[in-house]
């Protein structure tokens, strides 16, 4: 049996996903029960808890053989640092009472560095929280910037006209579809031949940079002309808050995205054909972006 943390989310659903088409006994876990209907009616069992509950995890680790373990973002809370390290405490307790010995850990580049890297830097202690449970095998999975991001674009293009965003127009980055990341974890809680702590990165299928994204969108929008601009911290203040994040987690993406802009936070692995996913930018953008564009 496979325990899925974060199951009704980006990564983890597309995990509970590809286990059940093997025929596997999936433990699927979320905030409730509702969202996690679509998964228990193809034969997952749903445990509902919170995450930052360790006895509650460790009931719902118990038995498994091997899990997936993520931190869930949580963007309002008030002190999201606080809130991160109540997570990886109980993963990392619950994993060592329940006796879990495979997990693999959704983790981002940059995890490497234990400071300065916004939001990154819990999954820098989560890892090191779990190096330190004797006889677990574990691959923390060190994904590239989630294509995902580029979905709140969509309002800025119909409002402004143009792409907008913090990082560098020039600066290429590891691009990645979150389903490719589903994917691969999947694919390596089904094979279980990692043994020991392993840092693992996923790259996407190239580096963007934000320049060539606002021309692919341009270009599958009818809008060639379309441009990018990056824009200065404070303009990305208020319009962060007025969706409803928190001033810590504000703070942490600013943090994360001049790491990211310096050059202090990017991928440490040449590009393979072991990092590389096959999502492409153009692929998203056909089959996620232009989607909810025309619905909006």
């Amino acid at each position: 049996m496979y325990a899925i943390v974060g199951a009704s989310g980006n990564t983890g659903s597309v995990v509970a996903d590809q286990l059940l088409k093997q025929g596997q006994k999936v433990r699927v876990i979320g905030r409730s029960a509702s969202r996690l209907e679509r998964l228990t009616e193809q034969g997952a069992e749903a445990f509902v808890a919170d995450v930052t509950d360790a006895a509650a995890l460790t009931k719902a680790f118990e038995g498994a053989t091997a899990v997936y373990a993520m931190v869930p973002p949580n963007i309002s809370a008030p002190d999201v640092p606080a809130y991160q390290e109540r997570v990886s405490d109980a993963l990392t307790a619950a994993i060592q009472k329940a006796g879990v010995r495979k997990a693999v850990v959704l983790s981002s580049i940059g995890a490497d560095k234990p400071e300065k890297t916004g939001p990154i830097t819990d999954l820098h202690h989560l890892e090191q929280k779990l190096n330190s449970i004797a006889g677990l095998d574990a691959v923390y999975l060190r994904a590239g910037y989630f294509m995902e991001n580029l979905l709140p674009q969509v309002g800025v293009i119909r409002n402004f006209g143009m792409v907008a965003g913090p990082i560098r127009p020039e600066l290429p980055l590891p691009f990645i579809a979150t389903r490719d990341i589903g994917a691969a974890a999947a694919e390596i809680l089904l094979s279980a031949d990692f043994a020991g702590k392993q840092p693992r990165e996923l790259l996407g299928q190239r580096d963007v940079s934000y320049n060539e994204v606002a021309a692919i969108i341009g270009k599958a929008l009818g809008k060639p002309g379309l441009g990018y601009v990056q824009a200065p911290a404070d303009q990305l203040r208020p319009a962060l808050t007025q969706i409803g994040m928190s001033e810590s987690m504000v703070n942490l993406l600013l943090e994360m995205w001049e790491a990211l802009n310096s050059g202090y936070v990017s991928a440490l692995e040449p590009r393979s054909k072991i990092n590389t996913t096959p999502t492409s930018i153009e692929s998203f953008v056909a089959e996620e972006f232009i989607p909810r564009f025309t619905a909006a």
